[in-house]
């Protein structure tokens, strides 16, 4: 309810209401009007902006507004990994540029500043991803009426775009005495590794094979959530797969399927030997004796032991997903087909990355073909 006063420079109106974005009561004063009538006509408006979530005076921190955007707006709503990339994005870039501003103090030329001068030190996706934390947050802002004008909106992002680094993986020729190897250095290590060369998987997503995720009778495979590594809690250990492409079903080799019927006989041997110590809540495909899932860094170092061990040169654990892509392309597969089950969003993705792969294997072939007809297979030209 407001009230009114006159003074000599006119009529004022003042009244407290509650902050719907803050949750604080406030008071909100106003004069210089020259009737009543014109101060209650301006009471009313600025009380009808404070039910559609809009105060037009009072500002908030951009700290606060962001703090606020990330737990009542984005956790619970996005993947970990987003989240983080999110609070990752706003502690180590955005606030220590922008500091105590007040929200409605950034406007589009200083928001350009700040992009400009995150290029000297970073590539232009690392910029992009910054800018779409602050651009996502602030989009709420004006949703919730604490912007009228999104200040992000038709900025450019300079920079150099990222390398395209190149790609690792396992000649063919080498993947038996890398298995060898794998099996010699512990049989969990090399059912994992056989599974990630096998399907394609990234190293969470075969980590949270379940076997309810496993179809014997029809040889397939269900990917459809990843493993946290840093989980702290049971609760916390699944998650959603990188993209909405990553969720796929595939095929299982023969082989693989065999691997798998004996690896479910291994393991259900563990399972009666040490009873009640079993984690049988997991029902974890790919794990260690006990049930539990394998730590990245046993995972990491196995991998780099056994590499060693093979005499192969040292090379990430994604290069076994490389590995899978090189071997259906070696196999004369579609690129759409190494898409599909890579759980790629787009083809240009897959073309993008193994694009010099390809081309060195036309090059290979053709190489291969001019040898096999050089000794004159074809016969020598009618005019020699």
């Amino acid at each position: 309810m407001a009230n009114f006063k006159k003074h000599s420079t006119g009529w004022e109106y003042r009244l407290k209401y509650k902050d719907p974005f803050t949750q604080k009561y406030k008071e909100k004063s106003q004069r210089g009007f020259l009737t009543k009538k014109e101060a209650q006509l301006a009471a009313a408006a600025f009380e009808m902006s404070i039910k559609e979530g809009y105060e037009q005076t009072e500002d908030i921190k951009l700290t606060a507004f962001l703090e606020r955007w990330m737990t009542e707006y984005k956790e619970g709503t996005v993947r970990k990994n987003t989240l983080v990339l999110h609070q990752n994005n706003i502690k180590n870039h955005i606030i220590p540029y922008f500091k105590e501003i007040n929200l409605r103090e950034i406007k589009p030329i200083m928001y350009q500043e700040f992009l400009n001068s995150l290029t000297g030190s970073y590539s232009k996706r690392t910029v992009e991803l910054i800018h779409a934390t602050m651009h996502n947050a602030l989009d709420k802002a004006v949703t919730l009426g604490k912007l009228e004008k999104n200040p992000c909106v038709g900025v450019t992002i300079k920079g150099q775009e990222k390398k395209q680094q190149s790609i690792h993986f396992i000649e063919s020729s080498d993947i038996p005495k890398f298995l060898q190897a794998a099996h010699q250095y512990g049989y969990i290590y090399w059912i994992f590794f056989k599974v990630l060369i096998e399907t394609g998987m990234r190293k969470g997503e075969a980590a949270a094979l379940q076997w309810t995720d496993i179809d014997f009778k029809n040889q397939t495979i269900t990917i459809d959530k990843t493993l946290d590594f840093t989980a702290k809690t049971k609760e916390e250990l699944f998650g959603d797969p990188k993209t909405f492409n990553s969720k796929r079903t595939i095929k299982m080799s023969s082989s693989l399927t065999n691997d798998l019927r004996y690896h479910m006989n291994y393991q259900n041997q563990n399972k009666l030997a040490i009873n009640d110590l079993y984690h049988h809540d997991l029902n974890l495909v790919l794990c260690r004796d006990d049930g539990n899932f394998m730590p990245k860094s046993s995972l990491f170092n196995s991998f780099s032991r056994i590499l060693k061990r093979a005499g192969i040169e040292s090379i990430p654990i994604h290069a076994l997903r490389h590995t899978h892509a090189v071997m259906l392309l070696e196999a004369g597969v579609e690129m759409k087909y190494v898409q599909e089950r890579l759980g790629h969003g787009s083809i240009q993705i897959t073309s993008d990355v193994y694009a010099h792969i390809s081309k060195k294997m036309e090059k290979d072939n053709m190489e291969k073909y001019e040898n096999r007809f050089s000794g004159g297979v074809l016969g020598a030209h009618p005019s020699k």
